[in-house]
């Protein structure tokens, strides 16, 4: 029975590469039979998000009415080959060995500017990555909240307005992009297809308020005052507290530092509040890219028995080289120490290393399609660790994946 397995999961990958390679073989006959190259082939367009409120804008960059979607499948052949599918501690791309519609997403946005000071965004999303934005306990704080289902189809739905004040100081209120991590939420703009532990173990999304002030052209601070860590979830009625400060050291370098500081448990006592740090360093000079982030928390618990303290720790490196035209490779080795297991859910240590080959083209007019292949080796030690492995769903501390996927955005502004 397992080579029966074995030899169908061999005729799947085989099958799966050479569809792959027979997709690049023709657009790259298509890419070099164009005597003008697109512009999304240039390096800074390549690795910038098109999707609005991105984590790679800069600054109060002003654009007018926009609006589009975006669409990605994927397809991941766990070596593990789990009965249940899944990927463990994962929380995007977590359904393995089966092709899926990871997101769906549409949007209408329009920013703030001198000459129309109100903006606003709304996006609507499904796919399988949704699914894990409704937070489930342990512990009892993460229970979601009623219609948390429906929430989660929510991408953006905010309005902001620029006040004259200095600079101009921009308000927006509803439900945000998250301002913690370098990756983003959607797979398209980030070096790699799958995000790190280091991003999908942070808010996506925020409900709150957000307070944007720049105070010079390559310095902006931010604040922020939100409904918790888990926007579909209500442990409590206090609300949460966060910073931003985003500083452009150079042409090339940008350093942005995050800080979250809220009450996360039913208990609001001060003693208890989580505080969290999530710092970022990028370089980018064409044709390469080299970024990384360290994050770390902490927050005291007021329901084990001598209130114990907990950490958590996580560190990240991305590394992006242009090779040429269509053509970028990425590598991230990253890091993730949960010893309580109060943000994974297991007492574990995971560690992950990440190479993606990208083929990216415009076959029309504001359209980027994005095709890439990427291996990843994970693995999670301690005494919770482990990955999903065989008919039985065993707990094993390796595991190797190969993934296969197709991002396409559409956009017009």
């Amino acid at each position: 029975m397992k080579r029966f397995l074995y030899a169908g999961r061999l005729h799947i990958f085989l099958f799966s590469t050479v569809v792959w390679l027979g997709f690049i073989l023709i657009m790259t006959s298509r890419a070099q039979a164009e005597s003008k190259p697109s512009p999304v082939h240039r390096f800074e367009e390549r690795l910038s998000a098109e999707i609005p409120g991105s984590k790679k804008t800069r600054g109060l960059r002003a654009r007018g009415w926009q609006f589009g979607s975006y669409l990605d499948g994927g397809y991941t052949i766990d070596f593990n080959d789990p009965e249940n599918g899944l990927w463990r501690s994962k929380g995007t791309t977590f359904k393995v060995d089966d092709p899926q519609v990871n997101m769906a997403m549409a949007y209408l946005a329009k920013d703030p500017m001198p000459q129309s000071r109100w903006g606003l965004q709304f996006g609507l999303q499904t796919g399988v990555d949704t699914k894990k934005l409704v937070p489930e306990p342990p512990p009892p704080s993460n229970a979601p909240i009623s219609n948390a289902e429906k929430y989660r189809h929510f991408a953006r739905a905010n309005a902001s307005y620029l006040f004259p004040v200095g600079n101009g100081f921009r308000l927006t209120g509803g439900l945000i992009n998250s301002y913690i991590a370098y990756e983003s939420y959607y797979a398209m703009p980030n070096p790699n297809y799958t995000r790190g532990y280091i991003t999908d173990n942070v808010p996506y999304f925020l409900f709150g308020v957000e307070g944007l002030y720049p105070l010079r052209d390559t310095l902006n601070l931010s604040l922020y005052a939100v409904n918790g860590w888990n926007y579909l979830a209500n442990p409590n009625d206090w609300p949460s507290f966060g910073f931003q400060m985003k500083w452009d050291a150079t042409r090339e370098t940008t350093f942005t530092q995050n800080l979250y500081y809220g009450p996360e448990q039913e208990t609001t006592d001060l003693q208890f509040w989580r505080v969290f740090s999530d710092s970022i360093l990028e370089w980018k000079k064409a044709p390469f890219l080299v970024a990384i982030s360290f994050d770390v928390g902490t927050e005291k618990q007021s329901e084990p028995i001598g209130n114990p303290r907990y950490y958590w720790m996580a560190g990240a490196l991305w590394a992006a080289w242009h090779i040429s035209g269509p053509w970028t490779l990425a590598f991230r080795p990253e890091f993730y120490y949960d010893p309580d297991g109060l943000i994974t859910g297991a007492q574990q240590t995971l560690q992950s290393y990440t190479v993606t080959l990208k083929y990216e083209f415009s076959p029309l007019a504001s359209h980027t399609v994005v095709a890439a292949i990427e291996y990843r080796h994970d693995r999670s030690t301690g005494p919770e660790g482990g990955f999903f492995k065989g008919p039985d769903n065993i707990l094993v501390p390796d595991q190797h994946v190969l993934m296969f996927s197709l991002n396409w955005h559409f956009g017009r502004k």
